[in-house]
């Protein structure tokens, strides 16, 4: 029995055990003394155990609210939010006043008025809680605020005494507005959302100027039980709760009649709409990870807002065309079967936990839906995912998985009930059948003239997988790396009207006798000019054009572009992609052909402001090239964009000539070895942009596969958007430059015959023994 429950105990007897008339002299006497005993023994507990344990008040007159970070688009649509909890900062004098009527109203409609401390509440709940416990609420926004802060919710005598005590030195160190500022922006509401502002965003999409009465009034409700007023959890026992808050408006005068009746009546529709309206899961991680480098734990309690240099129309435009692309190659190749099987049980609350658990093993990923099957034959597909709804697909919806639809496949292909599908649905709301593909992509777009992300998206579904590929994969880049080889042939006196011959060749590959016999895709054309030769992406002639100018001269000339000359083989190899690069490194490379020689790095962050947005750090604004920014001669960056152009016309990449309908559009597509990668690294205008499809465990992507119809589809579907608009990029020739034999060379070989290699091995039989006794 505790030292409270035995003075109650002590006062109540004389009125329990006497009789009331006989007895009512020594009984007032007693309770006089005894409510003086506890006077005083209350006051003594206070001054020697509550008083010295309050805690200082340095965190609420200091009020550093933990606001997360945020990270956005140039053009201010969020794309990540990090921390625990979801909080927008507003100066109370930004709060509308309906809002603050609302959760007075509700909360304590004495404010203005009391202390801190509410005596007849407090009364009434300190008696209550003498008599059998806490049965009655009485706090003020103000011991709210000191509960929030400073205390747990144990009910207990001294917590709420530390509470009162609390709440009287915080109305002396702040004014009534600062305390409900504090309240405000502080008081949890549901969906890791704290304060009134965050809150409006999260079920209204709304700011807070924009609440009407009845969305006032339905947030005042909840702070009271935020999981039981929740409307987005609870929308029933929300409504109730707006009604006592509107009529709490009413009693108080704050509103008419008629504002109630309507607010009443108003239909409230609760967002569903993602707050992140902009697809950069693997940028918004980029970003986390520089910030967090340099604040640490601040990173997410601080407020900062990161801009970042993305454009968001491109960056969704990125995301689409390499899942739609990614989806594309997947349907190419065949259904390989449901994703797992469960034996459904027959009792309906068992048979939904089953769902409910297998699908906890296979979220959604985007608009691939994951479901179990529950009736299937061979021209209709019923299925439930994890929101109980049914999915019915039918007709085309089915043409994908045709095979595995028929009663006698056995090779585990086969959907039956109890299997776990992927469905996606079509603007019309038609439902389709598909599958989580195995094949991963990357994309990633910057400015050729300053080097700033436009558009980044590290691979098919961040959730599943957060390895970022435009930063981290280390792949062969097939012919895609060949236009850096031809450029440094450029520098050796070679041009595009080079003719080369393009017939078998046979090398030595070591001193065991083997040979090394590079092969052409597309057969053999005798001599040819450089120019068709790169459309064409001729491997033959690259390899010709490499050991002329020798291997190590082309791996150093490499580095000039950014690559790791580490990364790359001092052999003829490297001319076909034996090397490894990452897509931002090709991107950043083309980027030089793009801008007319110049070395860019990418950067992704434009600045960084406090939650008041004040700006802690900028990228300063791109100055006029400067000469160490050169890496190649403008004559080169010249010639060899119109030879990209060329391959993106008439060569291999021409669809995106054919697509895009722009005569600056230049780049080139790679293919490695069994087509375990397919790129195309390309530019127009200012944008530069590299696309790359593989499997994370390298394997074959299929016989008829090529950069061309792996990478290039997405490359396009992205820079429709990007180049929307954007005027049609025109190159002088620079001086020092002529056009002879119909294509472009530089002045001190003007002279040549356009001829730069003489290889003897490739002549025929006689005609090369001639030469050989000649000692050429």
């Amino acid at each position: 029995m505790s030292f409270f429950s035995t003075i109650v105990k002590f006062l109540t007897l004389p009125l329990a055990t006497a009789n009331y008339r006989d007895q009512l002299p020594r009984t007032l006497v007693a309770i006089g003394v005894n409510g003086a005993l506890l006077l005083v023994a209350l006051f003594a507990y206070m001054l020697l155990t509550v008083l010295p344990s309050l805690p200082p008040l340095d965190i609420v007159t200091d009020y550093r609210p933990k606001i997360p970070l945020r990270i956005y688009t140039a053009d201010g649509a969020l794309l990540g939010e990090f921390g625990e909890e979801r909080r927008d900062f507003v100066p109370i004098q930004e709060i509308p006043q309906v809002m603050k009527d609302a959760l007075l109203a509700i909360e304590d409609s004495r404010f203005y008025e009391h202390g801190g401390v509410d005596y007849r509440g407090v009364t009434r709940a300190l008696v209550a809680d003498l008599t059998g416990g806490f049965h009655q609420g009485a706090s003020t926004i103000t011991m709210q605020v000191a509960r929030n802060f400073f205390l747990t919710r144990e009910k207990t005598v001294k917590r709420k005494l530390t509470e009162a005590l609390l709440a009287y030195r915080i109305e002396s160190a702040l004014t009534k507005d600062q305390i409900l500022e504090l309240y405000m922006n502080q008081i949890y509401l549901g969906q890791r959302t704290h304060g009134f502002a965050s809150a409006a965003r999260t079920y209204f999409n709304k700011a807070l100027p924009e609440l009407t009465l009845a969305e006032a009034a339905m947030l005042a409700g909840i702070p009271q039980n935020p999981a039981k007023h929740n409307p987005a959890v609870n929308p029933v026992r929300a409504k109730a709760r707006q009604g006592l808050v509107l009529k709490r408006l009413r009693v108080l005068g704050k509103i008419t009649e008629a504002q109630y009746t309507e607010a009443v009546a108003q239909p409230l529709k609760i967002s569903d709409r993602q707050l992140l309206t902009v697809h950069a899961d693997h940028v918004a991680e980029m970003v986390r990870q520089e910030v967090f480098a340099q604040y640490q734990d601040e990173t997410y309690t601080r407020g900062f807002n990161v801009y970042t240099t993305l454009n968001g129309a491109e960056q969704n435009a990125a995301y689409n065309a390499l899942r739609s692309n990614v989806l594309a190659y997947d349907q190419r190749h065949g259904y390989r079967g449901p994703e797992d099987f469960i034996d459904l049980p027959d009792d309906e609350d068992e048979r939904d936990d089953a769902i409910d658990r297998i699908l906890a093993k296979h979220p959604n990923s985007d608009n691939l839906i994951a479901a179990v099957v529950t009736e299937v034959s061979g021209k209709k597909v019923r299925a439930e995912p994890a929101s109980g709804d049914t999915i019915e697909v039918t007709g085309d919806g089915l043409r994908f998985v045709a095979r595995a639809l028929q009663a006698n496949v056995k090779d585990g292909t086969r959907i039956r009930v109890g299997s776990v599908i992927r469905a996606s649905r079509d603007a019309k709301g038609r439902w389709s059948i598909s599958q989580m593909p195995e094949v991963e992509a990357a994309f990633v777009a910057i400015n050729a003239e300053d080097g700033s992300y436009r558009a980044l998206v590290g691979g098919f579904d961040f959730s599943r997988k957060q390895f970022n590929h435009v930063t981290s994969a280390w792949r062969q880049p097939g012919s895609s790396i060949k236009p850096f080889v031809y450029s440094a042939a450029l520098e050796k006196g070679y041009s595009p009207a080079t003719q080369v011959e393009d017939a078998p060749l046979s090398l030595p590959a070591g001193d065991n006798g083997k040979t090394w016999d590079p092969q052409n895709d597309d057969g053999y054309d005798g001599p040819i000019s450089l120019r068709r030769a790169l459309a064409r992406s001729k491997n033959v002639v690259a390899v010709r054009l490499l050991r002329a100018i020798t291997p190590q001269y082309g791996r150093d000339y490499l580095t000039r572009f950014g690559f790791d000359a580490t990364k790359h083989p001092a052999d003829l190899t490297m001319t076909l992609g034996s090397g490894s690069v990452t897509p931002l490194q090709m991107a950043a490379a083309y980027a030089v052909f793009a801008n007319g020689g110049y070395k860019v790095t990418p950067h992704l962050i434009e600045k960084i402001t406090d939650s008041r947005g004040n700006v802690l750090q900028e990228t300063p604004q791109p100055l006029v090239r400067q000469d160490e920014q050169r890496v190649i001669d403008s004559r080169n960056a010249f010639i060899m964009d119109s030879m990209l152009r060329e391959v993106a016309h008439t060569g291999t990449g021409a669809l995106a000539g054919q697509r895009l309908g722009r005569p600056d559009v230049a780049g080139k597509t790679g293919t490695t070895s069994d087509a375990f990668d397919g790129w195309f690294a390309g530019y127009a205008s200012d944008v530069v942009a590299v696309a790359w499809m593989g499997f994370d465990q390298p394997k074959s992507l299929g016989a008829r596969e090529f950069g061309a119809t792996l990478a290039l589809p997405i490359w396009i579907d992205y820079m429709r958007q990007a180049l929307a608009g954007k005027p049609v990029s025109e190159r002088s020739p620079p001086a020092g430059v002529s056009f002879v034999n119909g294509d472009w060379i530089y002045d001190e070989f003007n002279s040549d015959t356009g001829v730069k290699e003489l290889d003897v091995e490739s002549l025929p039989g006689m005609v090369r023994d001639f030469f050989k006794r000649l000692g050429i």
